[in-house]
């Protein structure tokens, strides 16, 4: 009995050592695959967030590794211009940048002492204001860089003459002109969605400018807020009976009638 009890402890020590030698085996780990390496390149980005019509200082930018394969044509490489940073200091920023963002020259300006509107107009381009409200400027949901139609309201005292009574007409004098600043706001920043501002700033060619310095003169302007699809539409508009119509203000002097176009 003593010698089959020896007989099974023997069996039973056998197999603990063989399971321990088994699981001491399984513990040793394949060797982890070889990285793969990739080539970098120093390409120039921000180094903190830089917001529309910022002058870039040297602080603003570092060099930063890239991947090759991932630098775009647009990106400032070092190997081509160790420079850059001093080059480009003191540039205007037409674009903003994020942290971490390379920097491209297509949205810098290099305004030399000009000021940032001055230097963003294109040329043969004006920067021309207006007084807005509320009621006159939708309702503030017309924002940086939105197209918008002016609107003339002004009395007809050529028509009160034979009404006997006021006569207030409406027409439209510009059309899809591009909103440059509502008061100093330049970009929809912070995730703001409404400006509601007194004063609106409007890219405009030479004669929209005197037509719209005419028209302040008359009535009251009012900015009507062109829907994105159609802000690369012709200039001209069409009634209700289908007739094309450019805007213009009518002008009388000397008891000439004359209307000024864009």
């Amino acid at each position: 009995m003593k010698a089959a009890r020896l007989v099974v402890l023997g069996v039973a020590i056998a197999a603990g050592g063989l399971a321990a030698l088994l699981a001491s085996g399984s513990d040793e780990t394949a060797p982890p695959p070889p990285v793969a390496k990739f080539d970098t390149i120093d390409v120039l980005i921000a180094d903190k967030e830089i917001g529309v019509g910022s002058a870039l200082a040297a602080d603003d930018m570092r060099w930063q590794a890239w991947p090759t394969a991932a630098a775009g044509p647009s990106f400032i490489r070092k190997g081509d211009r160790p420079n850059a940073i001093e080059d480009l200091k003191g540039s205007l920023v037409r674009g903003s940048f994020t942290t971490g963002e390379p920097i491209q020259e297509a949205r810098l300006i290099k305004a030399s002492g000009a000021g940032y509107m001055a230097a963003i107009l294109p040329s043969g381009m004006r920067a021309i204001s207006t007084e807005i409200s509320p009621e006159t400027g939708a309702g503030g949901f017309i924002l940086p860089n939105d197209r918008v139609d002016v609107i003339l309201s002004r009395r007809d005292k050529e028509a009160e003459k034979s009404a006997g009574t006021e006569v207030y007409t409406s027409e439209t004098i510009l059309h899809n002109v591009r909103v440059l600043a509502i008061d100093q706001t330049v970009e929809d920043k912070n995730g703001q969605k409404v400006v509601v501002g007194k004063t609106a700033t409007l890219e405009l060619a030479s004669r929209q400018a005197e037509t719209l310095a005419l028209a302040r003169q008359l009535g009251t302007i009012s900015l009507a807020l062109r829907s994105i699809v159609d802000a690369g539409a012709k200039t001209e508009s069409r009634d209700d009976d289908g007739e094309t119509r450019r805007g213009g203000v009518n002008m009388v002097r000397f008891g000439i009638s004359t209307t000024t176009t864009k």
